[in-house]
């Protein structure tokens, strides 16, 4: 035994070697002491015999530099977790980052979806009432002879009021109104030219002399060929013909 209140240097090594694994080596806690940087080895027992003993520290400091050293590790563990909290919350962040955005995304695209729905309905609803609103051929009395005025207020009640600009464009150009207008190269007949002009005998037989019957050819002409009287007219533009 070592003389006054110091432990046999057996009995701290042993200690080192058994506390090795919570606070480094014993060397290191006299390091945190007594300012010293030793180096933690994987060997606890040659750092125990390489460093100041515990047993080397006056009693009265032995438990301070042993409370010091289970800070230390404390505090280490600490910084530890708060790193791996740290992480998790970020990765876990990032994850939650992506879902939403991935959602946000669905939503928007559903609600596109739901807007272009929508209007197709609203457009197609619109059609129908235009169509609805429109009066046929045959509704209109037979006159001996028409003027340009009353024609076109027929072709405004048979034509969508969306279309009828178009389709007056596409009149004004091919005759100017005049139902009894005949090209005298080609033959071609009528409000619309028609080539030659009995085809539009398919809608009524009075063709020749009833506007109403013109204007309906007509129409149905140019919804069929070119799906409206605007598609009709925007070809004509670039092409002079329809």
């Amino acid at each position: 035994m070592l003389e006054g209140n110091r432990v046999s240097r057996i009995s701290v090594r042993g200690f080192a070697v058994a506390s090795a694994t919570a606070v480094t080596a014993v060397g290191s806690v006299v390091g945190v002491a007594s300012g010293s940087t030793a180096q933690p080895s994987n060997d606890a027992e040659a750092t125990a015999s390489d460093s100041t003993l515990l047993a080397d520290i006056p009693a009265g400091q032995q438990a301070q530099v042993q409370t010091a050293s289970l800070t230390q590790q404390a505090d280490a563990q600490a910084i530890a977790a708060d790193a791996s909290a740290k992480k998790d919350a970020e990765e876990a962040a990032r994850k939650q980052a992506a879902e939403d955005a991935v959602a946000k995304q669905q939503a928007a695209e559903k609600a596109a979806e739901k807007a272009e729905k929508e209007a197709k309905e609203r457009k197609a609803a619109q059609e129908a009432a235009s169509r609805s609103a429109t009066r046929d051929a045959s509704s209109f009395s037979v006159q001996s002879s028409y003027t340009v005025a009353q024609i076109q207020a027929m072709a405004r009640q048979m034509v969508p009021s969306g279309q009828f600009q178009c389709f007056s464009n596409i009149v004004d150009h091919e005759s100017s109104w005049n139902y009894k207008a005949v090209n005298a190269s080609s033959g071609a007949y009528g409000l619309f030219q028609a080539l030659p002009g009995s085809k539009m005998s398919s809608v009524g037989s009075d063709w020749q002399t009833n506007p109403a019957t013109q204007i309906k050819w007509g129409l149905n002409y140019m919804d069929s060929r070119y799906g409206s009287p605007c598609e009709a007219w925007s070809f004509w533009q670039a092409n002079n013909w329809y």
